[in-house]
């Protein structure tokens, strides 16, 4: 069935060259990076642009370059990143790229808005799975963000514990992470617990300054505000009135996940996230967060958000990537199974 083609006339309002030479990047960058995804033409002369292509394409275009525009207002500089972002806000695909069908009651939900505030920036989440993530976390006390890297689990979790922060939601924020590297051995690194484990908790650190400071993060860090540690120094603890992030939770055992979720106490939050795909432990050691998901799936109270590649908010090919791998590994299950099976005949015989 054909695709119904249609050409828009669009004018950004007011006329400003830096703001327009901002939209548009160097050699017209950001423009073709906005004519590949959507699969559509863009001509413009000065404040004036012509979209030609799939109907919905065109739509889709010209509300782009709309919030584009209105995002140079304040110098923000325009990015390959932001723009990403911005081409997936409403959840459009064009049709030369769609998969699976978006019912309408799918993009209301998608436009649903949901703010997250920290002192340095207004974060706000995109997507369907992405809001749905931070209104599970707002709402129930301990959730899990399942799905590839470049999802925003991490970061967004970040962003809603330093909003309990800041409105005194929350006593402290802590910030865990398995070790397995060092196979949760760190007395031979050098440095206190904090530059012990600094290297595994560096994407939780890089996301605190940019929301809080360097200097207002290290000032809580010395008073113990925000404390980091390693996984296997929680056992013990009762966490009350704390945030608590468990990070890359695809590296935890079956019995340092049941530690880890039996030290929440009274007016905590955790955050469990996780890419099972990407597992690091021993050869045969069974993931926390695989086992938890079957064991905790239908319980009240628990939220779990799952993520997949549409979801990706990195380069555009980390998208493409993720998905690259995941066709693969279905096509080859069946093989190396029966690889295996006729190995096990020809030892057994």
């Amino acid at each position: 069935m054909a695709t119904e083609q249609s050409t828009q006339r669009l004018t950004l309002e007011p006329d400003n060259t830096y703001r327009l030479a901002n939209l548009c990047g160097h050699q017209n960058e950001h423009i073709h990076q906005i004519e590949n995804s959507l699969a559509l033409q863009i001509r413009h002369r000065g404040n004036v642009f012509q979209l030609s292509g799939a109907e919905d394409s065109v739509k889709e275009g010209a509300r782009v370059l709309d919030s584009l525009y209105a995002i140079t207002e304040d110098g923000t500089a325009v990015s390959p990143d932001i723009i990403h972002l911005t081409l997936r806000e409403s959840g459009f695909v064009p049709v030369t790229e769609q998969q699976i069908s978006v019912q309408p009651s799918e993009l209301t939900e998608n436009l649903k808005p949901v703010l997250i505030k920290t002192p340095r920036s207004s974060i706000k989440p995109r997507g369907k799975h992405q809001r749905q993530y931070v209104e599970n976390i707002r709402q129930m006390d301990i959730n899990f963000g399942i799905g590839p890297a470049g999802t925003g689990k991490t970061y967004l979790a970040v962003a809603c514990a330093v909003e309990a922060l800041m409105q005194d939601q929350v006593k402290r924020l802590l910030l865990v992470r398995p070790a397995v590297e060092a196979g949760e051995k760190l007395g031979f690194l050098p440095g206190d617990l904090s530059q012990k484990i600094d290297p595994y908790l560096r994407p939780l650190y890089d996301a605190l300054y940019e929301m809080l400071g360097f200097e207002k993060v290290t000032r809580l860090i010395e008073k113990n505000v925000i404390e980091v540690a390693p996984l296997a120094y929680m056992r013990g603890r009762t966490l009350n009135g704390s945030f608590i992030i468990l990070d890359e939770s695809q590296n935890t055992t079956v019995s340092q996940m049941k530690m880890f979720l039996t030290r929440i106490g009274f007016g905590s939050t955790a955050v469990i996230t996780g890419d099972i795909t990407q597992i690091d432990l021993p050869k045969g050691t069974r993931s926390g967060l695989v086992h938890v998901l079957k064991v905790l799936n239908n319980l009240p109270g628990i939220g779990f958000s799952h993520f997949d590649s549409k979801d990706v908010v990195r380069h555009s090919l980390v998208q493409k990537i993720v998905e690259a791998y995941d066709a693969y590994e279905k096509q080859s299950t069946i093989k190396p199974l029966s690889q295996d099976n006729a190995n096990s005949k020809d030892r057994d015989g």
